[in-house]
């Protein structure tokens, strides 16, 4: 990714962004079912995701939390990033210009990538999983 932020890019445009994709997550067929009856607050959750991407795409720092320990337990498949992946590069398109939205979707990718790898949702291998040899380094230290 760009070591540039985007000077059309802020806070603002970020929660623009987030709440219009929550706003079509929520009466999305296939998302909506999935989120709807684990979300209690709406509000809450969209200022948490904007301080997520704000974190991300700003490196504003101000967002701590584990995304993948929140969507291991969840029913979801490769047709749900997907589906996440085309809403949130529609949304974007809707609302950034060419550079943010380029910017965003390619974070979203990246992060979506990682996280149907951490739930084994790929051919990617994992670790141990992969055949390499993983093992402990052995300090250079001599003891006398």
């Amino acid at each position: 990714m760009p070591n540039t932020i985007p000077a059309n890019l802020d806070e603002a445009k970020l929660a623009a962004l987030v709440d219009r994709f929550y706003q079509k997550v929520r009466v999305d067929p296939l998302l909506g079912p999935i989120f709807n009856p684990r979300v209690n607050d709406w509000d809450a959750h969209k200022v948490l995701m904007t301080s997520f991407w704000a974190t991300v795409a700003l490196r504003t720092g101000h967002y701590r939390g584990n995304p993948l320990a929140r969507h291991q337990p969840l029913p979801i498949g490769v047709e749900h990033f997907q589906r996440w992946l085309a809403l949130w590069r529609q949304t974007a398109e809707e609302l950034l210009d060419a550079e943010s939205t380029a910017l965003m979707v390619g974070y979203a990718e990246r992060i979506g990538y990682g996280m149907r790898v951490g739930m084994g949702l790929t051919d990617h291998l994992r670790g141990r999983e992969s055949g390499i040899s993983i093992r402990v380094r052995q300090s250079t230290a001599t003891t006398r």
